[in-house]
């Protein structure tokens, strides 16, 4: 089989996407596994080897620039980067939130959706964007999940975080914490536990999974004493989802849930709000876990991790978060292009 091209967004400029791509496709084995393809800015890139190769003997990429995908090289030292033209270095600050940056972002994220529903690119791997620069340039979505949905008109798509032994799926995300209990519905609880369970199915290849459901309120709202958001929502939404043949566990207190989880007891666990997912999942696998968009038509993975404007241009960004979003986009097209699993276009109901 053919190495499958791996379309890589830029993210912001400005922040760390660039060092962390430059520095993940030098050091790693990735060109093992698939052909990657920046879409970004060829100066951008070009700074970062400059940067990252000072005094280095043999530290020598080629960049190849591409304006088709049959132009992509699978060669050991050469870098594959589809230059947009749409962003000047000598303009754009590093470290500092710009409405330039954020929109070259966008355009990168507009590119890269064009060449995956053209079957030119396999998957979507993003660096990350600034929420901030991105709203600068106009665009009012809280982030990039909400905005590849918007892009491919999907109503029904949920964010996931992987590392160590843990899935978490988020039913708010970016939300203020006194928002949360507001913002919880039975449709938004039972879609998210919908989308979960199916995505587990066609593209992890798990054919019965395991999903927990956490409770929003502290030990579950003991009955209703601390918060009825379990009984008025996630139960009614628990039991919808039932009657699709579909079983999951919950709401559970999400303190003794994580343990479980940790254990590898669940295949996927549905949290009401993010920092209930993200702090537990951070502790278990920092710097390595891989963001999922569920719901989608098309394979995407990002980073966990933002833009770190205050490391930005020093070198010394991890690596690890870009290293596994590319290998488990990878691994997910390459089992789907080999029957392992189902792919549909869309997550029926």
């Amino acid at each position: 089989m053919n190495k499958p091209v791996i379309g890589i967004t830029m993210g912001d400029p400005a922040g760390i996407g660039p060092e962390v791509i430059v520095k993940t496709l030098l050091k790693s084995n990735i060109g093992k596994l698939c052909i990657p393809l920046i879409i970004g800015g060829k100066r951008f890139i070009e700074k970062e080897i400059l940067n990252l190769c000072r005094g280095t003997k043999f530290c020598a990429p080629t960049i190849n620039v591409v304006n088709r995908i049959e132009g992509t090289k699978d060669e050991a030292g050469v870098i594959n980067i589809f230059d947009l033209h749409n962003a000047d270095p000598r303009k754009i600050p590093i470290g500092r939130v710009s409405a330039s940056a954020g929109k070259a972002a966008v355009e990168y994220i507009d590119k890269a959706v064009e060449l995956v529903k053209s079957g030119g690119i396999q998957a979507i791997v993003t660096a990350p964007i600034n929420k901030e620069a991105v709203h600068l340039a106009g665009l009012k979505f809280p982030g990039h999940t909400e905005y590849l949905a918007h892009l491919i008109n999907t109503k029904h798509f949920a964010m996931m975080l992987a590392g160590g032994n843990l899935r978490v799926v988020l039913v708010t995300t970016h939300l203020a914490i006194k928002y949360v209990a507001k913002s919880l519905n039975i449709e938004n609880v039972y879609w998210t536990i919908f989308v979960t369970y199916k995505s587990l199915q066609n593209r992890f290849g798990i054919k019965r999974p395991k999903v927990a459901v956490c409770s929003l309120n502290p030990h579950g709202g003991e009955g209703g004493l601390f918060g009825d958001e379990e009984k008025r929502i996630i139960i009614p939404a628990i039991k919808k989802i039932e009657k699709q043949d579909i079983k999951v566990d919950g709401p559970l207190p999400s303190d003794t849930l994580f343990v479980k989880a940790n254990k590898g007891l669940y295949d996927a666990v549905v949290c009401m709000y993010h920092d209930q997912a993200l702090i537990p999942l951070k502790m278990a696998s920092f710097g390595k876990a891989v963001n999922i968009t569920l719901g989608l038509p098309f394979v995407r993975t990002s980073v966990d991790h933002g833009t770190a404007f205050d490391i930005a241009g020093k070198g010394v960004a991890d690596t690890g978060s870009m290293e596994e979003a590319i290998k488990l986009a990878t691994e997910i097209v390459k089992s789907i292009e080999h029957g392992e699993r189902e792919f549909p276009l869309t997550i029926e109901h």
